[in-house]
């Protein structure tokens, strides 16, 4: 019989921007800082942590062999505690997540700890693709029967964006005011104090920035405006995408742990959501970008339940052309999307991002006295995961 797979405990670091107060900090550390605090907030004897799975896109350098393990070594955690590393791009860490919970209701498993990592200042997005062909080790996406089924094709999330913003009719103008509302919606909840019981204040690690405590994200901008955003240049000629409209370069960890029963009765507080539905898909690699709908339907279609049974989502804002072309087609509640603002204001930190949006999706959740809430997170390759909670 398949257990149930509660969240415990949700916690992150504050987004830190590319080159800002967390520039400086080594991966494994960071990903220690959340380890560690999951286990005070539990209460729990870190012997009892039966196994840690952690995102993360650029396994290079300093975020190569094996991360995960890296981090609870560089972590108060003891040395029987095992970890591996996922990388399924940007949904890494919520594919951690779906693999923590598949173990504890597996019951071959009890307490994971599912989480990501990515200091993107120091490894920069793309690192391990380009550092890979500098160094004479070949380019991942030329293979023979890759070139033969796509020819003539040269993947991009960029190119996916344009192409989802064209198919779904999206102006310059309609990405910018999406935007904008991003930044104007973490400003709100950041001003009010919506991130307070989710983030962990860190210590500044940086050359630019003198030494200090950073409790809010880095990224948002309080003065944002429609006229500074319609100035930016576009990645491409002719194109609708900008560095504004998408998301943004961010340093960042995050985790959370998932218990089953047994697992529960190795913590002291209660069990704060119940995980009810996991879906992965594949869909066009060209578009990429639109994995995310079809994972929504499967997920949904497997809780039975619909998308107003939700009362939040989260979709990453890789790209404004991403969760606006997902409401259009699930004809979502905009109310309920991205309440506090998304990766365009917040940060995306690739591995990361999953249990951080996961850690957000929760707090807000609760805040809110609300049931069930929803999650997708589109990823390379044309893959997307998304997630079904229940808070309790």
């Amino acid at each position: 019989m398949t257990e149930k797979a509660y969240i415990v405990g949700a916690v992150r670091t504050p987004g830190g921007k590319k080159n800002g107060s967390l520039s400086k900090w080594h991966p494994a550390d960071m990903g220690a800082v959340v380890l560690d605090e999951l286990v005070k907030i539990t209460g729990i004897d870190p012997k009892d942590i039966d196994d840690v799975i952690f995102g993360c896109v650029d396994q290079v350098g300093a975020q190569s062999g094996n991360i995960a393990r890296n981090s609870i070594l560089a972590s108060s955690l003891p040395e029987s505690v095992p970890g591996t590393s996922v990388d399924r791009q940007c949904g890494s860490s919520q594919q951690a997540l779906h693999f923590a919970a598949q173990a504890v209701m597996s019951g071959t498993q009890d307490v994971v700890i599912a989480g990501g990592v990515e200091v993107m200042s120091l490894v920069p997005i793309g690192a391990s693709v380009k550092d890979g062909y500098d160094a004479g080790h070949g380019f991942p996406f030329n293979a023979k029967g890759i070139e033969d089924r796509y020819p003539g094709v040269f993947f991009s999330q960029f190119t996916g964006a344009e192409l989802v913003a064209d198919k779904w009719k999206l102006s310059r103008n309609d990405l910018d005011k999406f935007a904008l509302e991003s930044h104007k919606k973490a400003a709100h909840a950041t001003s009010e104090g919506y991130f307070n019981r989710e983030i962990i204040p860190i210590e500044t690690r940086s050359d630019s920035v003198e030494a200090s405590i950073l409790s809010n994200d880095e990224g948002i901008r309080y003065d944002a405006s429609l006229e500074a955003l319609s100035g930016l240049k576009t990645v491409s000629d002719g194109g609708v995408i900008t560095a504004g409209n998408a998301s943004q370069i961010t340093d960042g960890a995050s985790a959370v742990m998932v218990c089953n029963e047994k697992g529960l009765s190795k913590i002291k507080n209660d069990p704060r959501a119940e995980i009810i539905s996991l879906s992965v898909v594949g869909d066009d690699p060209v578009f990429m970008l639109t994995g995310p709908i079809p994972a929504t339907k499967l997920v949904l279609k497997t809780a039975n339940l619909t998308i107003d049974d939700m009362d939040l989502y989260e979709v990453n804002e890789a790209f404004a052309p991403v969760p606006m072309a997902w409401s259009h087609e699930l004809k979502a509640d905009l109310n309920k999307l991205n309440v506090n603002g998304g990766a365009i204001a917040l940060g995306h930190p690739l591995g990361a991002t999953g249990t951080k949006l996961m850690t957000t999706l929760i707090h807000e959740l609760e805040r809110r006295n609300g049931t069930y809430a929803l999650q997708a997170i589109c990823e390379g390759g044309g893959t997307a995961n998304a997630t079904i909670i229940k808070r309790l």
